[in-house]
């Protein structure tokens, strides 16, 4: 996910992104998502309007399924309307489209899959992998990105610990890092790669990767060395770790003549290969 929020990911569904945060151990779907994934029109708050109108039962019930999380979108974190896998298969039988069938068929999936890595996390990790290798990424792309999730997931589990709180804090202490270490905050890094709702990690490369995965591994290191409370202490040592980082990449930059912040990502790379294959 961006990654100033660790629990927001972005699922894919007939080249449709469908963002969904996991709460409890169970994952809940962006419906403005959903519903652009079911529809032709791009219209989708008047759309969920209109069948909030027409479906009184819907009507009803959506206080009961439909929760306001905090989702990762291109301007940081925003209180978006979610429901879990009931609450959109409720949703969904109020749309008349011929993708509902096998979106459900999908969102069974997801939930199943879910369960299963519930059950044994190392699955997750063998499903994170195929779907890099699946879209294209090199062999030792893959192991520096999921390096970094571990990294992060580390950082964020002592930031759990210490009584910071999941969401707009996270994403404060995780733009600190991205500052002291790049210079940037992540949106605008995101912005001058030229992204939107792509994950920005997942189009970096391999220094980019490196410096991300120092200046949060030297934060997880600084925070358990000083034992950092609340979120206060917490903000103090993420600058610190990531001024390391910081540090480190502008004696690189200095020795090898080039920035290492880069514009490029990987939509860039894709669109490259495909034209090089015209050729």
């Amino acid at each position: 996910m961006d990654h100033s929020c660790p629990s927001t990911r972005i699922a894919i569904f007939r080249n449709k992104e469908i963002r969904k945060v996991l709460q409890k151990n169970e994952w809940w779907f962006v419906v403005e998502d959903v519903v652009l994934a079911l529809i032709d029109s791009a219209d989708t708050k008047q759309y969920i309007r209109r069948m909030r109108e027409r479906d009184p039962e819907l009507e009803k019930g959506w206080v009961q399924f439909v929760r306001t999380l905090d989702v990762t979108t291109e301007g940081g974190l925003q209180k978006m309307n979610c429901a879990n896998t009931e609450g959109i298969f409720r949703i969904i039988q109020s749309i008349p489209s011929p993708k509902a069938e096998p979106f459900k068929r999908w969102l069974a999936k997801v939930g199943y899959e879910r369960v299963q890595e519930i059950e044994d996390p190392e699955l997750a990790t063998k499903r994170t992998r195929a779907l890099y290798k699946a879209k294209g990424y090199p062999d030792d792309w893959i192991e520096k990105r999921m390096r970094g999730i571990a990294v992060r997931e580390q950082l964020t589990g002592e930031w759990q610990q210490r009584g910071v709180k999941e969401g707009k804090e996270y994403a404060i202490l995780t733009a600190e890092i991205s500052k002291a270490t790049f210079g940037i905050t992540p949106a605008e890094y995101k912005k001058k790669k030229g992204l939107k709702r792509e994950n920005l990690r997942d189009h970096m490369n391999d220094l980019e990767l490196i410096f991300t995965m120092l200046g949060e591994a030297a934060t997880t290191e600084i925070t358990q060395k000083k034992d950092a409370q609340g979120f206060p202490e917490n903000r103090e040592t993420a600058r610190k770790g990531g001024k390391i980082a910081g540090d480190a990449r502008k004696k690189l930059e200095i020795e090898s003549g080039k920035p290492v912040v880069s514009k490029k990502n990987y939509l860039d790379l894709q669109e490259k290969e495909q034209r090089e294959e015209l050729l």
